[in-house]
């Protein structure tokens, strides 16, 4: 005996907590991703799968209304309950494609990993069972997207085109700096504003509000190592940004650090400006190897993306990830 139940607030996800098999929702979770329905699939007394629902503040997608499923869970066997169920839903709203897994936005998890290969997870990076990207096939999703991570073995390899790149930058008075945690509140501030306008072309892009931006980076302040995160200005304006991160995961496993993760990189849309992703990449990987490091990581990058063809001049595809999305009927 199965049924469904709509989660109206945090209180209920903390009543079910108690259930066995899977875990609900986390309730800071629902509060601020604020999911337009939750919904929990509960089978002979037990949580058996979860998922919510974003249908009113969504990315724009040509020739389709959008509805989002995310924060998805599920035991073996009643995937397709789950997600028939969720794809009733977003008909019933007037959704006529689903996209899936996005919690809410594309600055919050998304996608599948469905190529796994043989590099354990890295830090930051989601994880799941291999088996989900098969239960959303089995039910019509297919590709949407598809995104990739590449390592690079050899922090010393440098592009010589970058040579005029640098001159170019020098030029027009582009300089360089290590991110300020003196200054850490308006160092994040800068950031926002060029991330709101460098990602505004990605994939699927929608804001967020400053509150959630300077929540994602806060949490992980106590990793940070400022000289891996590189700020270009020009004349005091951000115009270009690089986040990278040790993998901590490779402590928790017993080895010596020796990877860093460049895991977001922004670049203010000028044709002044290019080729500056290229020359923080470079920068940071030999930052990277000065401090001991012996391997980069380029992480989660839209195959379509110039992040993507950038990374190839350095990296070999380690991983790959997978947006489904499924046309409705509403």
């Amino acid at each position: 005996m199965h049924q469904f139940l709509q989660i109206e607030n945090s209180d209920q996800l903390i009543e079910l907590s108690g259930l066995s098999r899977l875990s609900a929702l986390d309730p800071q979770s629902f509060v601020s991703h604020a999911p337009d329905a939750h919904w929990v699939l509960v089978e002979e007394g037990a949580i058996a799968g979860r998922y919510s629902l974003w249908w009113r503040n969504v990315p724009l997608y040509p020739g389709y209304t959008l509805g989002l499923i995310g924060h998805y869970a599920v035991q073996d066997g009643d995937a397709h309950r789950l997600l028939d169920h969720a794809c009733q839903q977003l008909a019933k709203q007037g959704c006529t494609m689903a996209v899936a897994p996005i919690d809410g936005n594309t600055w919050r998890r998304y996608r599948l990993l469905s190529e796994r290969g043989d590099e354990p997870i890295f830090f930051l990076e989601p994880d799941n069972p291999d088996e989900w990207c098969d239960q959303f096939r089995a039910q019509g999703f297919t590709t949407l997207a598809h995104y990739s991570s590449a390592v690079n073995l050899d922090l010393t390899q440098q592009d010589p085109r970058l040579e005029r790149v640098a001159k170019r930058l020098e030029g027009l008075g582009v300089k360089v700096r290590s991110l300020n945690l003196q200054q850490f509140g308006s160092e994040l501030e800068k950031i926002y504003r060029l991330c709101l306008i460098s990602f505004r072309q990605n994939f699927l892009y929608t804001p967020i509000a400053f509150t959630e931006f300077a929540a994602q980076y806060s949490q992980i302040l106590p990793h940070l190592q400022p000289e891996l995160v590189l700020m270009a200005e020009q004349e005091d304006r951000l115009v270009g940004f690089l986040f990278a991160i040790p993998d901590l995961l490779q402590a928790k496993r017993g080895e010596k650090i020796n990877t860093v993760i460049i895991k977001t990189v922004a670049v203010l849309p000028d044709r002044q400006y290019a080729g500056l992703g290229n020359f923080l990449v470079a920068q940071c990987q030999a930052i990277a190897h000065q401090r001991g490091y012996r391997r980069a990581i380029h992480a989660l990058m839209h195959d379509a993306n110039n992040s993507r063809n950038l990374s190839r001049h350095y990296a070999q595809t380690i991983r790959g990830y997978t947006l489904f999305a499924k046309r409705l009927n509403p």
